[in-house]
């Protein structure tokens, strides 16, 4: 968790001098406090039975040679809570910080992510039996060591703590599996057609992260980061539905939909056109990445673009597979814009999923509805606490209208 020294040593947290609404270390403090009294005796050892929620963990330090973990907190019953996004949605960030705090990581040494290159071990294999869990699993992990408390904080994946070297994992009970992930498994399926099997016979895409980093999923299987398998499954879902959407007819409104949800702020605007999506965002003063004068940042795809979004990187992905979702359950397709503020509020990171969910949750309200491109936007500079202006400075689908570059005036005539 980065911070600045200097900054930090003069405020001591109770200034918030960085412009956060809370200070994330003596929050990260103040969670390890609460843990460490509650678990002590079930933490500070090297041996940790408990219920898996399930959950693993793949690296990407030093790729193709990552390091992969099964994850195991000192409790039992039902802790699917704990690795359980579409459980989180009315938490705060202090109590998902909470949830991940009592996951023991037990890392294992570097594996080369091709698996034939390597031989399969007994503890990859459990590892991967473990995700293919949809219940919790009695599980138990021996470490080196005690586990040491430092939570690893991603963009992308929710936090990660504490952790050890691990000796040995095993799993107590037979894991709950289902036939049809089983199936695919085990069949000779493209990881791509594996991921869109799965997402029709209704698993989340969460489960199918887990089965992606494990190496479970494609012909020549290989295990891939869990920071890359969530943008991988995302954005291979979201191709697949926008190829169904391109097929539908155009909305016949200008559409406006709105959200606040753990310190972000999302305006979603969907436009009566041919398919092209744009995400723009702003890191206010604050934020964790914030500044005193953020700039917009923006990615932007149509039918022909190819390429990672450089910009707003996994957000891009998550925030455009609740749109399409939506969409693709209206039969209708749209031109989308998406503007994101991250404000003070949120002062750690959680992971990407919190994007996901919080332009899924958008959708909930019933919306506001133009018959001008101009009432659209008088709408959404209402909604955003930055300048409307500094976004369309930035937008390729508002300024190409009609194929060419406009006036910002022009918008509001």
């Amino acid at each position: 968790m980065p911070f600045k020294s200097k900054m930090c040593s003069l405020c001591k947290g109770r200034k918030l001098l960085c412009g956060k609404s809370k200070c994330p270390i003596i929050e990260k403090l103040r969670v390890f406090k609460d843990i460490s009294q509650k678990f002590d005796k079930k933490l500070n050892k090297n041996e940790i039975f408990g219920a898996s929620p399930p959950s693993i963990f793949v690296g990407e330090y030093n790729y193709p040679n990552v390091k992969i973990a099964p994850l195991v907190p000192p409790i039992e019953g039902d802790t699917s809570f704990l690795d359980n996004p579409l459980k989180w949605e009315n938490k705060s960030i202090k109590a998902i910080i909470k949830y991940r705090s009592i996951l023991v990581m037990g890392e294992t040494n570097h594996t080369n992510v091709n698996l034939y290159k390597d031989k399969t071990s007994k503890i990859l294999e459990s590892i991967q039996e473990l995700a293919m869990a949809t219940k919790p699993v009695d599980s138990e992990i021996v470490l080196k060591h005690k586990p040491s408390f430092d939570i690893i904080s991603s963009g992308f994946a929710p936090p990660i703590s504490p952790k050890g070297d691990l000796l040995k994992f095993t799993i107590a009970e037979n894991p709950k599996i289902p036939s049809k992930s089983d199936y695919i498994v085990n069949d000779e399926l493209k990881a791509g057609d594996s991921i869109i099997s799965l997402y029709n016979s209704g698993f989340d895409e969460y489960y199918i992260v887990k089965l992606l980093s494990a190496g479970l999923l494609g012909i020549n299987k290989k295990l891939v980061p869990t920071r890359w398998s969530i943008t991988g499954a995302q954005d291979t879902i979201g191709r697949y539905l926008t190829k169904k959407i391109i097929t539908y007819p155009l909305l016949n409104e200008y559409e406006v939909y709105y959200n606040e949800f753990l310190g972000n702020r999302y305006v979603v605007l969907l436009i009566p056109d041919y398919y092209a999506y744009e995400l723009m965002e702003v890191w206010e003063k604050g934020a964790l990445f914030g500044c005193d004068n953020p700039p917009v940042l923006g990615d932007y795809e149509d039918l022909k673009t190819k390429g990672y979004a450089k910009e707003t990187t996994g957000a891009f992905y998550a925030s455009r597979l609740s749109v399409l979702e939506y969409l693709n359950k209206r039969k209708r397709q749209s031109k989308i814009v998406i503007f994101r503020e991250i404000t003070s509020e949120y002062y750690a990171p959680v992971g990407v999923w919190q994007v996901r969910t919080g332009v899924k949750k958008s959708f909930n309200n019933n919306g506001f509805k133009f018959n001008t491109l101009a009432g659209a936007l008088n709408k959404v500079g209402e909604l955003l606490n930055n300048p409307l202006e500094k976004y369309l400075l930035k937008s390729k689908i508002l300024t190409l209208r009609n194929g060419k570059q406009m006036r910002i005036d022009e918008f509001f005539k």
